[in-house]
């Protein structure tokens, strides 16, 4: 018998070669510094990221029949994730991105979707998501896939949480075409410009008009913008809008440390998040959570490399704010 899991991803799963680059271009030539592949794909590094504090986890996704898709699979199955619903598509390639980042931040992603676009309704069990505690959704490239999700959402029971990081892709599809999913959300991850492109709204304006949809808690990443703390010099990591009002959450304090990769930041920070969630910490200290687990990761190369243990977080943790977690 197959053992459901308390978090279940669902998303993309690719092989991500990244190259670490002097700029990002628009037009012109620069200089590629590193270069590394490594599996990837957003709910898939959020899932990881959770296996990884010791959360109970699975993931439905799938992949080819190749070297790319066997290496998804196993790096999954060494972190801890229940693999069971993960199908391989035979005679088909798996997923890829080609990535480029450089220093500040900026990225630039181009997806192949292979195998993802293959993910079909035979491949979804609703039985094993409903007996999940949370269900963490992310993008797919293709219109099917997205039927799959939207469908899925409305099958959903009363009683499983979902958690949405729709991506620049979903985002692109516009409010309206999101809104069912919206309208189920209990927690939406969501970039500031991402979310200022959903809605043609600035942050705060556009997170609450991402409430009225039916979205509970809307949480921004606010990344390295000028953003602070109210009455504060503070940075802000986030921006968060529930039923119990608002708030900006305060980043960490990492002088000295530079990020080496952005890559997957925005889904350890949701890693980060769902933990303390899971914790029954308020959404403050989540967002605290989220955003240390986030600064360890992009101290790594590849999405995945630097996403912390429990000991590591709460080391982390309480060397910031002098509590335990």
């Amino acid at each position: 018998m197959i053992k459901n899991s308390d978090v279940t991803g669902l998303g993309a799963l690719n092989i991500d070669k990244i190259y670490k680059v002097e700029r990002v271009l628009c037009d012109g030539e620069a200089v590629a510094e590193e270069m590394g592949c490594f599996p990837g794909g957003s709910a898939a590094n959020t899932i990881y990221g959770l296996a990884m504090l010791g959360v109970d986890v699975g993931f439905i996704g799938a992949v080819g029949d190749d070297d790319k898709g066997k290496l998804i699979i196993e790096d999954l199955k060494a972190a801890g994730v229940n693999i069971s619903q993960i199908t391989v598509k035979h005679r088909i390639e798996s997923g890829s991105t080609l990535c480029f980042s450089d220093s500040s931040g900026e990225r630039s992603i181009y997806v192949t979707p292979g195998a993802n676009s293959l993910l079909c309704d035979n491949d979804l069990s609703v039985g094993f998501i409903n007996e999940s505690i949370l269900l963490h959704l992310s993008s797919f490239v293709n219109d099917e896939q997205f039927r799959l999700s939207l469908e899925l959402v409305s099958k959903l029971a009363p009683s499983v949480k979902l958690s949405f990081s729709p991506g620049e892709l979903y985002v692109s599809r516009g409010i309206g075409v999101l809104a069912p999913i919206l309208g189920r959300t209990d927690i939406l991850f969501i970039n500031r410009k991402e979310v200022e492109k959903l809605t043609g709204k600035d942050f705060r304006s556009g997170a609450e008009a991402c409430r009225k949809q039916g979205c509970r808690t809307v949480v921004v990443t606010l990344g390295n913008g000028e953003d602070t703390v109210c009455g504060t010099a503070s940075p802000a990591s986030c921006y968060i809008a529930s039923d119990d009002g608002e708030c900006m959450v305060g980043s960490a304090d990492y002088a000295g440390v530079n990020a080496v990769d952005t890559t997957g930041a925005g889904d350890a920070f949701a890693a980060g998040f769902i933990y303390g969630l899971l914790k029954n910490k308020g959404l403050e200290e989540c967002g605290h959570l989220g955003d240390i687990t986030a600064r360890l990761c992009v101290c790594e190369f590849g999405a995945r490399q630097g996403l912390p243990t429990p000991t590591r977080l709460s080391r982390r943790y309480y060397e910031l704010y002098n509590e335990p977690l």
